[in-house]
Order: structure tokens, then C-alpha cells, then sequence
């Protein structure tokens, strides 16, 4: 499904629809004012009617319409123009995709917003329209979804052609790493486990130009990371460390770190079926960066990264870790187990270590670590805790970029204090009910040594309960291109 970016007047664009991005209380001006004049002042009329008034992912078809090369449209609101950031885009092409590809197409062409960068507005909308064109029906006997044949992204002749052509080429690459990371995360948990997705990420990196090493259970006892085996043992899946290197020159590496927890039954503190429904997305972490290694790898940007992948199952077996376990970390640091249902963080607690020992620059872990975060943030916002305020601040930065949404919470030492063990050096939870997510974080801390280090916490973002205008119930994606912009500004 190529995104290609054309340059021409929209009246004589040929598609099975055209999508016309409204701005809210603006009558048409620019390229839209043209194609309105040549529709006989349709355009006009429905704004004066209120039948089409611009408000945010508002979808309205305008069918056989004659006066232009493409006679079925599609009119969607970008709301107010003061409020059309990168957020606000990228919803508004999502919504129109979403809304277009309920039966095959050939060809979907949406034009450039008037008056707004046109290189911005390509970026943006384009990584809408393909987030729009793939749904979490994967496995359905019959589809409910079709991607068309072609995407494109329409400018006005004048418009800047290299910034345009390369604003569209950065988000066909960001859209198939997103959609790459939300297919893994809706795939079954009996499809995808620690095996089956080393075997996939090898062959996304040989796709992409980067490489991938796989350690399995006999290298990782000699990389002694009892914290991420011992998780595993309950499991008849063995655990994998997949460990991604892509070197775009000499400069500082980038270490990415994600959580990859299959599935996650809760162990032997086992889950409740209905916390258990949605328990094969807590792999999310580790989605995101072999999708946007995969993407960073593809733009070739001038970055060295090394991404580490803990994989394991999280299950009740025979040979369970068992509350009262104490744990020997790669680090050399002991972990008392009070609650097998935190075992995000013992997992990540082998792989900082290892990407510390790898001598990574700065480092990032994604994980969906925790219910209390979104109990703090909601479900669309990442927390976002670190030991350097500076990088989480770049980290930040990032997010707002990439149309992301995350939000800082602090990491004062009197949190480490809840964390502290009777019979080892930390404990996995506080057995208390409160600041969880700090307190996980603070658990995280112990793994990074002096190394600059940001934690994001996606446990909300990363999945959807149920589908909106803008978005598919499923996987997110969530934070691949938070990634992809660290990446582009790393130096």
C-alpha cells in the first residue's frame, strides 16, 4: 500500500474518493476555494447549511458530484485552525480512512490542508491515513477491513517538492513500523510467544538493514539474569533476549529497552479472567522498539541504537517463581518477590543492565508496567519518570513531536524508601496502594547505574478497550514514533 505524495489541482485528481480536510468556522480558501468553484459552490452552501462544519474527525460523504476528475468525496473536520497540531492531523486522517475502507479501493487521495506547512501536514496525515487503513480483525474468517492500492497525499503545484516528497516518505516508513507493532500486539498469545517473536523480529531485521541476536536460555544463565529467568520458569515457552544493532555512524548509541511479556497470567498472584482478557498486549514495550528500529533503520538516520527485547511468558507453572523468592539480578543486585504480577520490571531489570554493559549513551524502556499509571494519567498519557532530568526532558520533547502524549511524575528518593527489603536488597512491590508507578520506577533505577535513563510507562496508551472515529479497539502502537524522534535528534 504505497503513500506517495502528487502535486496538482484537486479538480483533477482521479480517485475512487477525495478527502477534503475542513477547518472549523473557515469558509474554503486556497486550493479548496477552486475545487469549491468548480462543484458549482457545493463546498459553501453545506458550510451555510451547517450540514459540513469543520468540527474535529467530522466525516461527511458528498457522493457523484460532478465538476472534477473524482466525483465522491469526502469532507473531514480538522477543527479550529489554531488547534491543528499534530495531534489534531493525524486524528483527521485516521477518521477519514477509517471511514473509507470498509470495502475495496483502488486509490484514496487526500489533499494538503490550505495554509498550514505542507511538509508538517504530510507527516502528519499521512501516518493517519495509514494508521486508519489496518484494523485488529486479523484473524476474522471474513474481513471487515481493505487497504487500498495507493495512498496519496495531495499538494498544491507550488508547494515545496522535496519537503514534501520527504515529509511523505518519513510517514509511509513511521506507518508500517506502527502497523507492524499493533499487529504483534493483537496477535493471539498463542501465536505469538518468546520463540515466535525472535523469529520475527530476525526477519524484520533482515527486511530493514539492521541486525538482531537472540539469546536463549543457556546464554542468558551465562549472562546471569536470574531476575528474567526466573520469571519465565512457569512457562513450557522458554524466554528469549533479542538484542537489535543498527549503526548509522559514529556517534554516541542510543539504548532502547522494552518490556516483552507474551502473556501475562499474573503467575502464581494470578489474575482474574476479566484482568487476564487483555493480558497478550503486555508486549507492547518490546513492539515498539522493534518497530521503530525497524523504521530508524529504514530512514538510514545518522544514529547508532541498540534495542533490547525481554521476552518471556508470565505463567502458574509447576516450577513458578513463588512469593518469598529472592532473586539474583544480572547486576548483582537481590530481588525479594512479594507479588508475581510484578514481573515487568524483574525482566527489565536484566535487560537495562545488559544494555548498560553494552555501553549504551542514554537508555529508554518502554513498558506496560503499570495500572496504577493509568489510574493517574488515564488511559491516553505515558508516564514518563527518569534519574536525569534533562534526558527525560528531550524524551518529552519527542513525544510532543511525534503527536504523542506523555507526562512527567517525580522520582524523589523518599519513594526508593517503599521499595526496600527485610532479606534482600529491594523488593518488587510495596505492598502498598500507592504512588505504584513511581515506586516501579524507582525499582528500575536500581538497574541503570549512572547511565541517563527515561521510563515510560504505556500501560494506558498502548491499548484501546474500544474503537473511537480515530482509532481500532486493539494494539495502538503507541510510542514507536516517540522513538523515531529521539532517534532523528540524538547526537
Amino acid at each position: 500500500m504505497p503513500l506517495t505524495a502528487q502535486f496538482a489541482l484537486l479538480a483533477e485528481v482521479s480517485a475512487d474518493f477525495l478527502i477534503l480536510p475542513i477547518f472549523e468556522e473557515e469558509a474554503p480558501a486556497g486550493a479548496l476555494a477552486q475545487l469549491d468553484a468548480r462543484l458549482g459552490g457545493v463546498l459553501t452552501r453545506l458550510r451555510q447549511s451547517g450540514d459540513i462544519t469543520g468540527k474535529a474527525n467530522e466525516i461527511t460523504p458528498l457522493l457523484d458530484r460532478a465538476g472534477a476528475a473524482t466525483t465522491r468525496l469526502l469532507a473531514v473536520g480538522l477543527g479550529k485552525r489554531s488547534a491543528a497540531d499534530q495531534f489534531a492531523l493525524r486524528d483527521a486522517g485516521a477518521a477519514a480512512s477509517r471511514a473509507l475502507t470498509d470495502r475495496p479501493r483502488q486509490r484514496l487521495a487526500m489533499a494538503l490542508p490550505d495554509g498550514l506547512d505542507a511538509a508538517a501536514s504530510a507527516h502528519a496525515l499521512g501516518v493517519g491515513l495509514l494508521q486508519g487503513c489496518d484494523g485488529p480483525g486479523i484473524r476474522k474468517s471474513k474481513p471487515e477491513r481493505f487497504a487500498p492500492q495507493e495512498l496519496w497525499l495531495v499538494a498544491p503545484p507550488a508547494a515545496p517538492i522535496d519537503a514534501v516528497r520527504e515529509a511523505t516518505h518519513r510517514a509511509a516508513i513511521e506507518g508500517k513500523a506502527i502497523a507492524l507493532a499493533r499487529e504483534l500486539v493483537n496477535l493471539p498469545p498463542s501465536e505469538l510467544y518468546p520463540e515466535s517473536f525472535a523469529a520475527r523480529a530476525t526477519q524484520v531485521a533482515g527486511a530493514s538493514g539492521f541486525t538482531c541476536t537472540i539469546l536463549d536460555e543457556k546464554q542468558l544463565e551465562a549472562e546471569r539474569m536470574g531476575a528474567l529467568l526466573a520469571v519465565a520458569r512457569g512457562s513450557d515457552r522458554p524466554p528469549r533476549l533479542i538484542v537489535l544493532r543498527y549503526n548509522g555512524g559514529n556517534r554516541p548509541l542510543l539504548g532502547l529497552v522494552g518490556k516483552g511479556v507474551t502473556f501475562d497470567s499474573g503467575g502464581l498472584s494470578l489474575k482474574s479472567s476479566e484482568q487476564m482478557a487483555d493480558m497478550k498486549c503486555d508486549m507492547a514495550g518490546a513492539a515498539a522498539v522493534l518497530g521503530a528500529v525497524s523504521a530508524i533503520a529504514e530512514l538510514r538516520l545518522p544514529v547508532s541504537v541498540l534495542g533490547v527485547l525481554a521476552v518471556v511468558e508470565n505463567m502458574p507453572g509447576g516450577r513458578a517463581m513463588k512469593l518469598g523468592d529472592v532473586l539474583h539480578a544480572r547486576n548483582g543486585k537481590t530481588i525479594e518477590v512479594l507479588n508475581t504480577d510484578a514481573e515487568g520490571r524483574l525482566i527489565l531489570a536484566d535487560a537495562l543492565s545488559y544494555a548498560v554493559d553494552q555501553k549504551a549513551s542514554h537508555l529508554v524502556d518502554l513498558a506496560t508496567l503499570t495500572g496504577a499509571c493509568m489510574v493517574a494519567l488515564g488511559e491516553d498519557v505515558a508516564g514518563l519518570m527518569g534519574n536525569d532530568p534533562a534526558w527525560s526532558d528531550n524524551v518529552l520533547a519527542a513525544a510532543w513531536r511525534a503527536g504523542e502524549r506523555a507526562w512527567p511524575l517525580p522520582m524523589f528518593p523518599a519513594y526508593g524508601e517503599l521499595i526496600k527489603s527485610n532479606v534482600a536488597d529491594i523488593k518488587n512491590i510495596t505492598g502498598k496502594r500507592f504512588a505504584g508507578a513511581i515506586t516501579a520506577a524507582k525499582f528500575l533505577e536500581h538497574f541503570v547505574g549512572t547511565v541517563p535513563w527515561a521510563h515510560l510507562d504505556i500501560a494506558g496508551p498502548a491499548w484501546a478497550d474500544a474503537e473511537s472515529p480515530t482509532r481500532d479497539a486493539g494494539g495502538t502502537g503507541a510510542f514507536v514514533r516517540t522513538l523515531i524522534e529521539l532517534a532523528r535528534e540524538y547526537k
